[in-house]
């Protein structure tokens, strides 16, 4: 019913100016709109709306995931950019924060401006 139709991911922000600017200098993505209500992105087909609230608890799970390649060179890439990569006491992470999962995937988690839990995932 749904499948055929393009997905916008959400998230909350109380630093609008922030996270615009984490967004499209930091991460790459390309701004579609902006007004007094959200910020609207555009990634491979994909759409993400920040939108502005007074107050929000950030959850401690990812809630926003990018599926990449070369995540060794994205995740040192990031870093340059002043992208604080998280470590986890229960993961055996290297030194650029990557676990690798036990099907071969491998993670980073890292956070935006507001403390929404992002990661970049490559798939073996």
């Amino acid at each position: 019913m749904l499948s055929n139709h393009k997905i916008t991911a959400f998230l909350p922000t109380t630093q609008a100016e922030q996270s615009k600017q984490f967004y499209e200098d930091v991460l790459g993505l390309q701004i579609v709109s902006e007004d007094n209500f959200a910020i609207e992105f555009k990634g491979n087909g994909c759409s993400l709306r920040i939108t502005t609230v007074q107050e929000f608890n950030p959850h401690p799970f990812t809630v926003l995931g990018f599926k990449i390649d070369a995540i060794e060179s994205q995740v040192k890439a990031l870093t340059d950019k002043g992208v604080k990569f998280l470590k986890y006491d229960h993961f055996d992470q290297n030194d650029l924060g990557i676990w690798t999962s036990p099907s071969k995937a491998k993670v980073a988690w890292f956070k935006d401006p507001d403390g929404n839990l992002l990661s970049l995932t490559e798939y073996p």
